[in-house]
């Protein structure tokens, strides 16, 4: 069996899961320990964030003509990539939490809906709050002049009550 067929399993491996992917951020993951490694998997899978590390000639041939093509330059040394088609920003900030702790795991760059970041940029992408976190504190600001208003009211009533006894 030549090579080629030995390897073009893993490229479309990798292109079938960049065809619905948001996001895609490359890390160096140098220097991690097993146990490190381990956990960092598991934060990955539980926020439905594919993390693998695959050969970095295997990625380039599956991002080339794709809208992730701009992160060829960045395929240098040991290289994890961490893929979402889900929350775009989840693999950025699963990888840069999780480089708090472990100062060996550094960002690369990435791609989130469509755009290149280098590695400062994805850091600036992973501190943004998400969607859902945004809702809540805009529901929490109108919900509070609505609630203060509220209670005004029952203070005038509870007032004016206790006037007429």
């Amino acid at each position: 069996m030549a090579k080629v067929e030995l390897k073009q399993p893993i490229v479309d491996e990798i292109s079938e899961l960049l065809k619905d992917a948001k996001a895609v951020v490359l890390a160096d993951y140098r220097g991690l320990t097993v146990e490190q490694d381990t956990q960092l998997r598991k934060i990955m899978r539980n926020s439905g964030v594919v993390y693998k590390v695959y050969k970095n000639t295997m990625v380039k041939r599956a991002i080339a003509g794709t809208q992730f093509e701009e992160l060829a330059k960045d395929l240098e040394g040991p290289t994890a990539v961490a893929i979402s088609s889900g929350d775009a920003a989840a693999p950025a900030k699963n990888l840069y939490e999780f480089a708090k702790k472990a100062d060996k795991l550094e960002l690369k760059s990435g791609v989130v809906e469509g755009t290149y970041y280098d590695s400062n940029t994805i850091k600036v992408i992973a501190t943004i709050p998400s969607r859902e976190e945004l809702l809540g504190k805009l529901l929490g600001s109108i919900q509070s002049p609505i609630a203060n208003f509220a209670r005004v009211i029952k203070q005038v009533a509870e007032k004016n009550e206790g006037a007429e006894a």
